[in-house]
């Protein structure tokens, strides 16, 4: 009992139906990128290449934090805990409402630690925050 199987018959696999899944996949996934948003946060630039004074000085008219290697944290000269940066910062706020606050950190500084001042500087209530980089 053999089967004969005719020569012009197609003994190929069709693609079509794979085709067809790989162009919805492909569509799916053009969509889904257009409506998704990428979380980030927002940077305030100076006008320099060097991102604001080079040495972690203070700017003119501004409440200047510097966050150093190690992680310490100085508000206006004084070094204070993470955690204390949203009072000092609202303490200075309120002395000059129109400041804005200088964040320097050092070169090899943590970024969680960069992160979470600014953190508290925000919630302290400054919205106007720019960064710097101290070269020591």
């Amino acid at each position: 009992m053999r089967r004969h199987f005719d020569s012009e018959e197609s003994t190929g696999i069709d693609l079509a139906p794979m085709l067809d899944f790989v162009m919805n996949l492909l569509i799916f996934f053009i969509i889904t990128a257009v409506f998704t948003k990428e979380l980030g946060m927002p940077v305030g630039r100076h006008g320099g290449g060097t991102g604001g004074p080079a040495t972690g000085e203070k700017e003119a008219g501004s409440i200047s934090v510097v966050i150093k290697q190690g992680g310490e944290v100085m508000v206006d000269g004084r070094v204070v805990d993470v955690r204390a940066v949203r009072a000092n910062v609202e303490r200075l706020h309120a002395q000059k409402p129109d400041w804005g606050v200088m964040v320097t950190a050092e070169q090899n500084a943590e970024t969680g630690v960069l992160v979470q001042v600014v953190d508290q500087v925000r919630e302290g209530g400054v919205d106007n925050v720019s960064f710097g980089v101290s070269s020591r």
